[in-house]
């Protein structure tokens, strides 16, 4: 009997703001009485100019800065920039960067208000989950599109001494705001932006290769047409010096889209590769799209019972595979999913990405550790199907 879709409530404060030039709207999205702290990562912003910009913007705005959040956002670096708040009681968090600096920022703006422990906002192993009462207000300035985290209420979080990710999310995070200028993936490098389009492509994956649902035809619509939108720009949009102000675009809004909650409304999602991935990012610190790209073709191969209707539909749908069976139809979507993300110069298995096999007992257990051991749409993959498909990525030869 097919799964009927469920009530669901949509709810998306984030006001975005889409297009050139928009970071010189700053001064009229914030209120001028707002003591900004302006966050961002490495040098990028700098060296090319957006930080410059944003603080052009804020001439007539009292803020200071906090740099350095790391790629994968550490606890004990927002937990500096919290310290910071409180001791110069800043009232207004603004994100320049990726979704790294965005969740990093989520996390700050929710640490700055939590009563007792911070650590405390996350479960899984970690601390005891409490519900987050309240925030800063949180605006973003988007220059990777990848996450979606300027249009959600989630954020990953990583705990060095922990060698942990750990997610944890609250409608108070969501931004009040996000600018989206996609002139400023001109300045992104090649690694990046193949980055980008990895993680956006899984994060519709997702929520859309579970199992049929009915009621669901918009949902799966969206997701598919944002599918087939990363698969015919993708090749493009990793030529950095293709400047193409449309297949850009076409990138940012699509990243942002898959992941801002309307491809989940009323169905099942599968986060098994997510999970899996974060662990070898805190392994090893792999970058997380590459993680999601060598796990994706095993994690189709091993699930392939499981979610072989929806691989049939993703076959017909996304790649227009329509010849032969449906056994047939699904190898060769499979196989197109690897070249895909071959072509954007992904890696597609575990040797490429420095795991070995005597890694895969510690993954498993980090697994297990990080309260993952029953998980997918179903929560029928265990710790030994996981350990299943960590293998099958190790020994893949496309």
């Amino acid at each position: 009997m097919q799964q009927e879709v469920t009530n669901f409530v949509f709810h998306n404060p984030t006001k975005i703001i889409f297009g050139k030039n928009q970071i010189q709207s700053l001064s009229a999205l914030i209120p001028q009485d707002k003591k900004i702290l302006i966050t961002y990562g490495g040098g990028s912003v700098q060296r090319f100019g957006t930080l410059d910009r944003v603080r052009e913007a804020l001439a007539d705005h009292k803020f200071g800065e906090f740099g350095g959040i790391e790629a994968n956002p550490t606890y004990e670096t927002c937990m500096r920039a919290v310290e910071l708040i409180k001791s110069e009681q800043f009232d207004f968090i603004l994100a320049v960067g990726g979704g790294s600096v965005i969740d990093g920022s989520k996390f700050i703006a929710a640490a700055a208000e939590f009563t007792g422990d911070p650590i405390n906002i996350f479960a899984k192993g970690i601390g005891s989950g409490e519900e987050i009462k309240s925030a800063l207000p949180l605006g973003t300035v988007l220059t990777l599109p990848a996450t979606g985290s300027e249009m959600n209420s989630g954020a990953v979080i990583t705990f060095k001494e922990k060698k942990a990710k750990v997610s944890f999310g609250s409608p108070f995070v969501f931004p009040v705001f996000s600018i989206l200028e996609p002139e400023l993936t001109y300045t992104l490098p090649k690694r990046q932006l193949s980055n980008g389009i990895t993680d956006s492509f899984v994060h519709i994956i997702e929520q859309y290769l579970t199992y049929p649902v009915g009621g669901a035809r918009v949902q799966d619509g969206f997701a598919e047409s944002l599918l087939r939108t990363l698969i015919e720009i993708g090749p493009e949009v990793i030529q950095e010096d293709k400047h193409d102000y449309s297949i850009r675009a076409d990138f940012m809004w699509t990243a942002t889209i898959a992941l801002n909650k309307l491809l989940s409304t009323g169905v099942p999602g599968d986060w098994s590769t997510h999970a899996l991935g974060h662990e070898i990012t805190a392994l090893n610190h792999t970058d997380h799209a590459r993680t999601l790209s060598a796990i994706l073709p095993a994690v189709m191969m091993v699930r392939r019972e499981q979610k072989f209707d929806k691989l049939v539909q993703y076959a017909e749908n996304v790649w227009g595979i329509t010849d032969g069976s449906e056994e047939v139809k699904v190898d060769a979507a499979i196989l197109k999913t690897a070249a895909f993300l071959r072509s954007i110069d992904m890696p597609i298995t575990l040797k490429e990405i420095d795991v070995k096999s005597e890694d895969i007992d510690y993954l498993v257990e980090q697994l297990d550790i990080h309260g993952n051991s029953h998980i997918s749409e179903r929560g029928d993959q265990t710790l030994a199907v996981s350990r299943a498909i960590y293998e099958k990525a190790l020994e893949l030869d496309f």
